[in-house]
């Protein structure tokens, strides 16, 4: 299934510009790639080669992009061999990158609210999301981690309709640009809702007017768990929901056919590659989370 999206692939030698090491072995790795940069979107990714040992690369979503700058930033956590290696990695070091990779989130209705859904390192698409979508369309973000988050932090001076006063903590770089956020987390770190991140939206749509939820969609990358949850979420609201799967991939080009996934189109099964077909699919394409 071809896309808009497959010839806008680039091998670039991205340059470590800052490495930055967050509690919880998470990882924000700022990169000079000015090919990707200009032309990545919300919901795309990078493969990265983590060391010259390794063959094979590793899938990482984007979340911020500067396109004048040149510089893309990456959130990730070292939980394998791979990451371990990447973690490593020093100020300008240069790792071999394909990117961006993908089918994107489709952010173009602005008269809809975007209500974004975060798990962990699920929350990069978000965050770019936001990003791209400020002065454009409406967003909230919702964000979920059961370690500290690696973000800067602040108390919300913003009032969401549905969310109780314990949660009272944002995103710094979002509530400085006028984008609504809130956390969760089971963890019990102060100033988050108690309890995992789907919730905490379903709380938040719960509450709006039914003309104003009628025009959210919702938007979610994170561990399948979260997913599941997401996507019920969206069918109990009667909302168009979106998901960004994160599987295993060899060559992140289609051609192994190593991250396929079932989908149902037209009452026809059929196995699309998450990779190139993906990330992004509607929820009600896909049979696991229906």
């Amino acid at each position: 299934m071809a896309n808009e999206y497959d010839n806008t692939l680039f091998e670039e030698q991205a340059r470590v510009l800052a490495h930055v090491t967050h509690p919880g072995d998470q990882y924000v790795l700022r990169l000079h790639a000015p090919k990707t940069a200009a032309r990545a979107r919300p919901g795309q990714f990078v493969h990265l080669r983590v060391s010259n040992e390794r063959a094979l690369r590793r899938p990482i979503s984007i979340m911020l992009t500067d396109p004048e700058r040149g510089t893309i930033d990456l959130l990730y956590k070292a939980i394998g061999d791979g990451t371990r290696l990447l973690s490593e990695r020093k100020t300008g070091d240069l790792i071999p990158m394909l990117g961006p990779i993908g089918v994107p989130f489709d952010l173009s209705d602005n008269a809809k609210r975007y209500v974004l859904i975060g798990g962990g390192v699920g929350i990069p698409p978000m965050i770019f999301a936001a990003d791209q979508l400020q002065g454009k369309a409406d967003c909230i973000v919702f964000a979920g981690s059961e370690v500290e988050f690696p973000f800067a932090l602040k108390p919300s001076t913003t009032l969401l309709p549905g969310i109780n006063g314990n949660a009272i903590l944002a995103i710094r770089s979002l509530e400085e640009r006028d984008i609504p956020s809130r956390l969760a987390s089971n963890a019990g770190l102060y100033g988050c809702y108690a309890g995992h991140v789907p919730n905490l939206a379903r709380d938040y749509l719960s509450a709006l007017r039914p003309d104003e939820r009628a025009r959210c969609v919702l938007l979610s990358c994170g561990p399948h768990p979260m997913l599941h949850a997401v996507a019920r979420l969206g069918r109990d609201m009667g909302l168009p929901t979106f998901l960004s799967l994160e599987e295993h991939m060899a060559c992140a080009l289609g051609g192994c056919a190593g991250c396929v996934v079932k989908t149902i189109e037209d009452g026809q099964e059929k196995y699309r590659r998450v990779c190139v077909d993906g990330p992004v699919f509607a929820a009600e394409l896909l049979p696991e989370f229906a």
